[in-house]
């Protein structure tokens, strides 16, 4: 096999903590699966303001374009809110995701029946949750010209061609139909001009899915499944993290022409960085679906996500997931727990003789 080359951008805040044990899980799979993988680590977001004066210096630039696929931590520092904008480390992200070009952010959200007592929701309603939220990702508001404060005053704008909705559309309806054949568009046409568009395209792209069902449902009603523009993407998505439990528990991969960007939904906690009490899993599902998604591995990537679901079933549980009668474990820990499951999914870690 040829080496995979996985550029490592750990970030800001637990970032750090977390993808160090998703390269752990990430390692344990090449082994079990024969895997030559290649994980360089470069700096992004606060970090690289401090190492290199801007938050996606040049050297991290050229090493995500030339890697197969791209795995971040988190970004974020408050020290850096009140910076110029050019230095913030949000800046370098969505700069991250435009020299990328990944246009369709995938976020699955499924509840495991061992956790269904971290969510709020009674576990009836929970039975078989499994959502999966594709959010258009360089578009909309987050990206749209011009925009500044002046005078004032300030503007931001609500932008969308055809062009940009059309190939999320794909997406969405591609991954339908390995699915349950169902697509929800969610947009706010009853008062937006670009939702409006959105709805009118996403409708004219269904017309080649003949086998995938399409509704229309405006944001304030959205839920389950879903497919968005990026601001209503962004809120339902972090909105969907109460089924599952924890906002640390889930993924996202960011697909484009090139090379894939996967990192977890959680942002980077910086109050917590450092004292190994993060919750890795989203980080690990992360690497997860790099291997589906980056690489076109599907089995090392469900190797990755069977042992999440048994460390789970055997009782691992970080803070954020734990009841009080449970033994709590760090993120080394849990990362440690689920790469020992993936090289060996019939051993009982020894964790569990504790």
């Amino acid at each position: 096999m040829k080496e995979l080359r996985i550029a490592v951008l750990p970030g800001d805040g637990i970032g750090p903590d977390v993808t160090a044990q998703a390269v752990r899980v990430l390692q344990a799979a090449a082994e079990r699966f024969g895997l030559r993988l290649a994980l360089s680590h470069y700096p992004v977001g606060a970090a690289a303001v401090a190492s290199a004066g801007g938050p996606l210096p040049a050297e991290t630039r050229a090493a995500v374009v030339n890697a197969d696929a791209v795995l971040l931590g988190a970004v974020g520092d408050p020290s850096l809110d009140h910076a110029p904008r050019h230095l913030r480390p949000e800046t370098g992200l969505l700069a991250l995701r435009a020299l990328l070009g990944v246009y369709a952010n995938l976020r699955p959200v499924a509840v495991s029946d061992a956790l269904a007592f971290c969510s709020p929701l009674k576990p009836e309603h929970l039975a078989n949750v499994d959502v999966l939220i594709v959010r258009e990702l360089t578009g909309g508001l987050y990206y749209g010209e011009p925009r500044g404060r002046q005078d004032g005053a300030a503007v931001n704008t609500l932008r969308y061609s055809e062009g940009e909705i059309e190939r999320v559309s794909r997406v969405a309806f591609a991954a339908a139909r390995t699915r349950r054949c169902r697509v929800l568009s969610v947009d706010k046409a009853n008062v937006l001009e670009t939702s409006q568009l959105w709805r009118e395209t996403v409708t004219r792209v269904a017309a080649a899915y003949p086998d995938v069902t399409l509704e229309h449902a405006y944001v304030d009603y959205a839920a389950m499944r879903l497919v968005a523009e990026n601001m209503f993407g962004d809120i339902l998505s972090d909105e969907a993290a109460v089924l599952a439990g924890s906002l640390g528990l889930l993924p996202s991969a960011s697909l484009g022409d090139g090379p894939g960007l996967f990192e977890p939904v959680h942002g980077s906690a910086p109050r917590l960085a450092g004292k190994d009490v993060a919750n890795p899993i989203g980080a690990i599902a992360s690497a997860a679906l790099l291997l589906r998604y980056g690489l076109g591995l599907a089995e090392p990537a469900a190797a990755v996500e069977g042992a999440i679901a048994a460390a789970l079933e055997q009782g691992a549980r970080t803070r954020d997931i734990a009841r009080p009668s449970d033994r709590m474990i760090g993120t080394s820990e849990m990362g440690a727990w689920i790469a020992e499951l993936v090289r060996s999914p019939a051993r009982r870690p020894l964790s569990l003789l504790r």
